[in-house]
């Protein structure tokens, strides 16, 4: 089975169930269906051929999963940008992918221009909400396409999906999932929440992160219904989940912190909630106690990246809040691995750790990548002898539980947003006052974790004046929440920084580093 099959499927099966519900508007699946055909023999009719690259630069919306399916169906590779993304981040990434055409919300049309100026490979603009400065409407361009299957054929290798992370070395590495890889996470994540036909799936996570798209999919797969938002509001969310009967939701831990902390939460009837899966980190002992109360003994916590779109998960029979001290200790843990998916732990010498050892967490099952666009020196590091070296520090306990400790690439997750310490610290290092800069997530109450940052002066600055520096240079999301002048840094024995001593004083009582 290739994405563009889940399509034809549900179109057969459930032509007149809702596949989509956003912004009021309800889209069956026979009606989804033929609008992604059009779009699909509309981009074929434009002349892109098979693996060309489509970027998609738009909030949520009903055309953005129209545009996965017009893709999919005609063999195209969605590069969907995170429009979080400063104008030079997303030329960047449109000069490394060199896409043919760019779908595009005008919200976001003033990156749409950068990439139109900037971007030579770029021979078709379409905008979602309207004909704008001489680009076409979407809706005109589906006018007068063909609603009928693309005759174009899909292997199961070919990539369907091409989405960026930031680099550890300077350069975002564009990740290529293949049309395998998505549909069998899907089936993984489907089988694991026992997903059904008649479910009713809330989604709000972003649809240029592989989280939310493969979230969406392990209920689509099987015909059921999404309820899509835009962005997330607590109020709403909730008003969703109690008017459209939602079963399943998947939601940032912080979003499940707003939702408990909303003071309507009690005016709206939660009780059709069946299945919450949360993601990038595990969810404080407090908060789940407040969540098992609210919704029920419903959560799951999946673990994976873009990579390797699945590895372990947490279920809700594991989600033990009384117990015995090993059980209550798991509630910290990612879970156990997936059905198909393997787990090692290794140290530096390639040899598997012993239990309660921490070493390198490497994954083997079906979302992996096929590597990374353009960079077979980055390839050739993470994917060897077909395991993906994630990079992330963990331990197994004696049940195979996996705790990730710690992460050798200084990735921060804040909010569920990725950030790397490199690229705030090469924003800080831009400016004239600054000498030397180390950037640590640090410990948040609200957002898991925050951007900190440690500065050796070699002018007078202000902390306010570097942050908006960064907020110039960088998405907003990345810039330091704080930032402390220090006299120097401290170093390791080959003079690196050593981030170990300035996470120390956030992280000593957590019994973590992330």
């Amino acid at each position: 089975m290739n994405l563009r099959d889940i399509v034809i499927r549900n179109a057969l099966l459930y032509p007149d169930r809702d596949a989509l519900v956003f912004d009021g508007r309800r889209v069956s699946h026979a009606e989804f269906a033929k609008r992604g055909f059009r779009l699909a023999n509309a981009l074929l009719g434009l002349g892109l051929r098979s693996q060309e690259r489509v970027a998609v630069l738009a909030p949520n919306c009903a055309e953005y999963l129209e545009a996965f399916c017009a893709c999919e169906s005609a063999n195209l590779v969605v590069v969907n940008l995170n429009h979080r993304l400063a104008a030079r981040e997303l030329v960047q990434i449109g000069l490394d992918c060199e896409p043919a055409a760019l779908i595009f919300h005008s919200q976001f049309a003033e990156h749409a221009k950068a990439l139109m100026a900037e971007v030579p490979s770029l021979r078709h603009v379409i905008c979602i909400d309207g004909a704008r400065d001489g680009v076409p409407a979407y809706d005109d361009l589906l006018r007068d396409a063909p609603d009928t299957v693309p005759q174009v054929a899909i292997r199961d290798e070919d990539v369907a999906y091409l989405i960026y992370t930031s680099g550890t070395t300077g350069r975002p590495k564009g990740v290529m999932l293949s049309h395998r890889a998505v549909v069998e996470s899907a089936r993984c994540i489907s089988h694991e929440t026992s997903a059904r036909s008649s479910d009713i799936m809330l989604i709000v996570m972003p649809m240029f992160h592989i989280g939310g798209r493969i979230e969406q999919l392990s209920h689509t797969i099987v015909g059921a219904t999404i309820i899509l938002h835009a962005a997330f509001d607590p109020v709403p969310i909730l008003r969703s989940i109690a008017e459209e009967r939602v079963t399943a939701a998947h939601l940032a831990p912080i979003m499940v912190q707003r939702l408990l902390d909303c003071p309507e939460l009690d005016d709206f009837d939660r009780g059709t909630l069946r299945s919450i899966h949360y993601a990038s980190a595990p969810m404080p002992v407090p908060t789940l106690r407040r969540a098992v109360a609210a919704f029920g003994p419903i959560l799951t916590q999946v673990y994976g990246m873009t990579e390797c779109i699945v590895a372990t998960l947490l279920t809700p029979e594991q989600h033990i809040l009384e117990g015995t001290s090993t059980e209550t200790r798991r509630l910290a843990s990612a879970g156990q691995p997936f059905l198909g998916c393997k787990i090692r732990i290794v140290r530096p010498d390639g040899g598997d750790v012993a239990v309660g050892e921490i070493g390198e967490i490497l994954v083997y099952g079906p979302g992996m990548m096929n590597g990374y666009w353009n960079n077979s020196t980055a390839t050739a590091n993470a994917l060897r002898d077909g395991w993906f070296y994630t990079g992330d520090l963990g331990l197994f306990d004696d049940d195979h539980f996996v705790f990730v400790m710690d992460r050798k690439k200084d990735m921060i997750i804040s909010g569920g947003e990725n950030i790397y310490s490199w690229e705030v610290e090469e924003a800080l290092r831009s400016h004239a006052a600054v000498g030397e800069a180390a950037v640590i997530g640090v410990p948040d109450p609200e957002w898991g974790e925050s951007v900190k940052a440690f500065v050796v002066t070699r002018g007078e600055v202000t902390a306010e004046a570097l942050i908006a520096h960064c907020r110039a240079n960088i998405a907003s999301y990345k810039k330091p929440k704080s930032i402390e002048f220090v006299e120097a840094l401290p170093r390791l024995f080959n003079g690196k920084i050593d981030k170990k001593v300035l996470r120390a004083a956030f992280w000593g009582e957590a019994g973590r580093q992330v």
